[in-house]
């Protein structure tokens, strides 16, 4: 079975360029096992899983003693301003009520006006970060559906895509605070670039435990727009990847089936990741210009049963990846990459409204990725206002 361009992706991700000249060199090698891999039985793919355990917690976390790296003069903070209101007719919605507990948390993202200084990377170590605008447009190979288009990896046809997209989706949305949406992470400690240049270090992991700069972060940004709409949202930020990268996916379906469990209320579940684009020793990140601003574009994986994969659910998820592209292409044009419907399951066999959303790549910036996901919360929150099952009264 042919590698798709994704898988790849994703592997060299995974393998981490904290030894990217290596790696990278081998490419082809690494393509060649993990097409392999890909077409092996379920227990095959464990014991992969298990190998790249090793590669990326071998020391991935490690990363790099920044202190030790001569820097540059301070360059001046990046301020992203909030994303325009959404247009939604008024809810009424009431206030939503004080919890029990006024304990104060600690922040969840750094400050965006946080001084910082990007590094003089010795050239051994310096290879160069090339931004590209990856929205789909026609003539690709791909099947535009209302603003968005959707890249079909399946052995479905395009018409029968069409055919299935033809119906709205069935999901429904109350006016009220019970939990609907579920935002979590499989792969929590994946990280960004810390810095906004046109070069990076190869020694870099893109992999921290820290929650204030990985996944939870960004998922914290999009929880506090829904919220902001007086939507109820619940963010797990457990780290499922970690200490243990081998068997990720199975610890997300424990969370995922506790939370759907305890609150029958949840339509959505949106596992938060980010992508990792390498092209030969250089890495790519995928950006568009919103509101004269720079935003990390944002794929969403559909996942669908090629009929022995016990996906009920697959349709329904497709049409919503569809509409919720939509809201995301009316925040801003080019938001969006083409949605990624693949034979792969994700945990999307669990619910419906569930999908995998990948922000940016790694070589895109936390602030890249936080107005990227400020955005999202807004075209979520607009889906959901818009399509309620019944309105709220007073």
């Amino acid at each position: 079975m042919a590698l798709p361009a994704f898988m790849l992706v994703g592997t060299l991700a995974i393998l981490g360029i904290h030894s990217a000249m290596p790696i990278l060199g081998d490419a082809m090698r690494q393509a060649a096992m993990v097409s392999a891999v890909m077409s092996m039985p379920d227990i095959s793919v464990e014991v992969f899983e298990h190998y790249l355990e090793v590669q990326v917690y071998g020391g991935v976390l490690r990363g790099i003693d920044h202190d030790s790296i001569p820097f540059e003069p301070a360059a001046p903070a990046l301020t992203v301003p909030a994303a325009p209101p959404v247009d939604v007719p008024p809810q009424n919605l009431p206030a939503a009520p004080e919890p029990e507990s006024a304990a104060p948390l600690p922040p969840t993202t750094p400050p965006r006006d946080a001084p910082r200084r990007i590094p003089v990377i010795p050239p051994q170590y310096a290879a160069p970060i090339i931004a590209e605008n990856f929205a789909g447009r026609e003539g690709r190979g791909l099947l535009q559906h209302g603003a968005g288009f959707i890249r079909n990896e399946t052995r479905f046809s395009y018409a029968y895509i069409r055919e299935i997209l033809e119906e709205p989706f069935a999901l429904e949305f109350y006016a009220d605070f019970r939990p609907q949406v579920l935002i979590m992470h499989t792969h929590t400690t994946e990280a960004f670039e810390r810095f906004d240049a046109d070069y990076f270090d190869i020694r870099n992991t893109w992999r921290s435990t820290d929650n204030n700069i990985n996944m939870a972060a960004v998922g914290a940004v999009m929880a506090d727009v829904l919220e902001s709409y007086g939507i109820g949202v619940i963010h797990d930020t457990t780290q499922h990847d970690f200490p243990m990268y081998a068997g990720s996916y199975g610890r997300a379906a424990e969370t995922i089936r506790g939370y759907l469990e305890e609150y029958p209320s949840i339509q959505i579940v949106l596992d938060l990741h980010r992508d990792a684009m390498p092209r030969g020793n250089a890495m790519i990140k995928p950006v568009a210009m919103i509101n004269g601003n720079k935003t990390a574009q944002i794929m969403i994986i559909a996942g669908s049963d090629n009929g022995n994969m016990n996906m009920p659910y697959w349709r329904e998820n497709l049409r919503f990846a569809a509409a919720f592209q939509d809201y995301m292409e009316a925040q801003g044009e080019d938001l969006t990459r083409p949605v990624y419907l693949t034979h792969r399951r994700y945990n999307m066999d669990l619910s419906t409204g569930s999908l995998l959303l990948e922000i940016g790549s790694n070589a895109n910036t936390l602030e890249e990725a936080f107005y990227a996901a400020e955005l999202a919360g807004h075209a979520l929150a607009a889906l959901i206002l818009n399509n309620l099952t019944e309105e709220f009264v007073a």
